[in-house]
């Protein structure tokens, strides 16, 4: 799958970048024949930063490969939706699937509240909280998603993927959606982790069927 190169966004709140869901995961990719690189975007940043440093990556990308996927975790995955989902990136931004573990998919929720007011402020409007969650911006031109989450997940709440989920059916945008009984949060690769742990073995398959 030389025409196919994906993103790696590491999670940590946008205050970090969690090293077990960086280069572990490139690895992974190219145990699975995927070319990808991690992605280091502005942590403690206010949106759009992160988003706009994202975007000039995929377009740096986007030179050398025919298709462009992203695989991002908690923040990451927030993140990588938005530049999967949100209105006005040009042709050479866009992105073709995304890969979406934990990730935080609403900044409506009061739900992990320190990754929306770093990236959003203290007090963000109604409107920019609905404009950078995910699920309100699905449309049916929306790109394929694998989504995948824990039951038990007491940071980021299993109603993240949830949301995101309906919304891309409404829009009957193709996706894969796993939500596992058992398991914390910021999982990485999920080895040893019981029936999350084939995450990747499904997500493998999804993401050849992409490419």
């Amino acid at each position: 799958m030389t025409g196919t190169h994906m993103i790696v966004l590491p999670g940590g709140g946008y205050a970090e970048h969690a090293a077990h869901e960086a280069e572990p995961v490139v690895d992974w990719l190219g145990d699975i024949g995927v070319r990808a690189s991690v992605f280091r975007y502005p942590l403690r940043a206010r949106h759009p930063e992160p988003l706009n440093a994202l975007r000039a990556e995929i377009r740096r990308r986007a030179a050398g490969a025919q298709r462009i996927g992203l695989i991002g975790f908690s923040a990451g995955g927030h993140l990588a939706g938005l530049a999967a989902l949100a209105p006005g990136a040009p042709p050479d931004e866009a992105v073709d699937f995304a890969v979406l573990g934990y990730a935080i998919t609403s900044m409506e929720t009061e739900t992990y509240r320190p990754a929306r007011v770093i990236l959003l402020g203290e007090d963000a409007d109604p409107e920019l909280r609905r404009s950078t969650s995910l699920d309100s911006l699905v449309t049916p031109q929306s790109p394929p998603f694998f989504v995948w989450h824990t039951a038990e997940d007491p940071y980021v709440p299993a109603e993240h993927t949830y949301r995101l989920a309906a919304a891309l059916a409404a829009g009957q945008v193709p996706h894969a959606v796993h939500v596992f009984a058992h398991g914390p949060h910021s999982l990485g690769r999920a080895r040893n982790a019981g029936e999350a742990a084939t995450w990747t073995t499904l997500a493998k398959a999804w993401i050849h069927e992409q490419a």
